[in-house]
């Protein structure tokens, strides 16, 4: 239960934008590196501020641990994203 109405408030909007916003775009990266491609400057900017976000997010789920497991799921697909770009990076073949 959220006992803060500013917390409810940030919550609500952080999971309004990982939502609609977030979620979809890492989405498409994945599928992006998946098929090998390298993400461009636009993209590494995105992740950058998703994962900036994310630290920040640690800070409510600190005081809401039930928030645990779907920044746990987050963060490890921005990982997972990551580890894949760097992949294509290193591939001389690369697209």
């Amino acid at each position: 239960m959220i006992e803060n109405s500013n917390d409810l408030g940030v919550i609500t909007v952080v999971l309004e934008r990982l939502s609609k916003q977030r979620l979809p775009r890492a989405i498409h990266l994945k599928e992006k590196v998946d098929r090998g491609e390298r993400l461009n400057d636009f993209d590494i900017a995105f992740l950058e501020q998703v994962i900036s976000d994310s630290r920040r997010s640690q800070l409510i789920v600190e005081r809401y641990p039930q928030y645990q497991p779907l920044l746990a799921q987050v963060i490890n697909l921005y990982k997972e994203i990551i580890d894949k770009a760097v992949e294509n990076e290193q591939d001389p073949g690369g697209r």
